[in-house]
């Protein structure tokens, strides 16, 4: 039995909604549980692999005034309070400000310790180089989940997001929009 394109057509815009419909939360509450279970973990010394060298980038980062362990239990509450804030959606701007810098502050150990993040320079970078640099998506993830802080969605339809580029471009031009409604008569 042969599917017809209108069907494929039907199951594709199916999933890219329920895609863009949950795609956002299922985001926020991923990043979320993980700043949550890790920064928990940099609680107890010893279980987290990166807290030696996350402890180093901070005491660096402090000019040395936050020397492990205290730089490890600052970086175990910044996280598990980012992880809390994700989760719980409550003061998410700011949540999202601390997790910038929190992750800002994570791609610092390529400019302070790169001979321990490379086994060739800058091409092949060891386990932990993979970690911190794999927190460049954790950015653009930020950035995504920022764009939705003032109600704004994922618009899977090409032609909708194209009519709302379009008032928002007209609107940094200085053109209001007014709104029309409808009496019912």
């Amino acid at each position: 039995m042969k599917t017809s394109p209108r069907k494929w057509r039907r199951i594709d815009l199916r999933v890219t909604n329920w895609m863009a419909e949950h795609g956002p939360l299922l985001l926020r509450w991923s990043m979320g549980g993980i700043f949550l279970w890790f920064g928990l973990l940099k609680f107890f010394p010893g279980l987290s692999p990166a807290e030696n060298l996350a402890a180093r980038t901070v005491e660096k980062l402090s000019f040395g005034t936050l020397v492990p362990p205290d730089s490890l239990l600052f970086i175990a509450l910044l996280e598990t309070a980012i992880g809390i804030g994700l989760l719980s959606k409550v003061f998410l701007r700011g949540t999202l400000f601390l997790l910038l810098l929190q992750l800002i502050g994570t791609l610092s150990p390529l400019l302070f310790f790169p001979e321990e993040l490379f086994i060739v320079f800058p091409w092949a970078p060891t386990l932990e180089g993979q970690y911190i640099i794999k927190n460049l998506i954790l950015i653009s993830a930020a950035l995504v989940i920022g764009a939705t802080v003032r109600g704004g969605t994922v618009i899977p339809d090409p032609k909708i997001a194209d009519l709302g580029r379009k008032r928002i471009e007209m609107e940094k031009r200085g053109v209001v929009l007014r709104r029309t409604y409808r009496r019912a008569h």
